[in-house]
């Protein structure tokens, strides 16, 4: 199976800073995509504790917080924000233009 390279999943300007949304990635994987001022960052939409759905979750810094049990993790990278919790993989990003576009898999990604 060939991994595609990047997809586009949304345009610059539809998620606001700060906010988060459930976007479709490469092989229709179910993302959270988020807008970190500016900067877009995506990890798996689905909360490895429950199934909560991160994209709604709110935004404090680079963490998200799941809206149904209240686990965090960093946007950035996936990592729980504390010593022992557990990561969600993250995925690359890029802007070309007008499109926000995301590809697969973080190098050390091991959500």
């Amino acid at each position: 199976m060939t991994v595609p390279s990047f997809i586009n999943v949304a345009k610059v300007g539809e998620i606001p800073p700060g906010e988060g949304r459930l976007v479709m990635g490469p092989f229709d994987k179910p993302m959270a995509l988020f807008n970190l001022d500016g900067e877009y960052y995506a990890i798996n939409f689905v909360c490895p504790h429950m199934g909560g759905p991160l994209g709604s979750g709110s935004l404090q810094g680079s963490v998200v917080t799941c809206p149904w049990h209240g686990w965090t993790f960093d946007i950035r990278d996936g990592k729980a924000d504390h010593e022992g919790g557990h990561c969600v993989s993250a995925y690359e990003t890029k802007v070309e233009g007008d499109d926000i576009l995301v590809g697969w898999l973080k190098p050390g990604s091991e959500g």
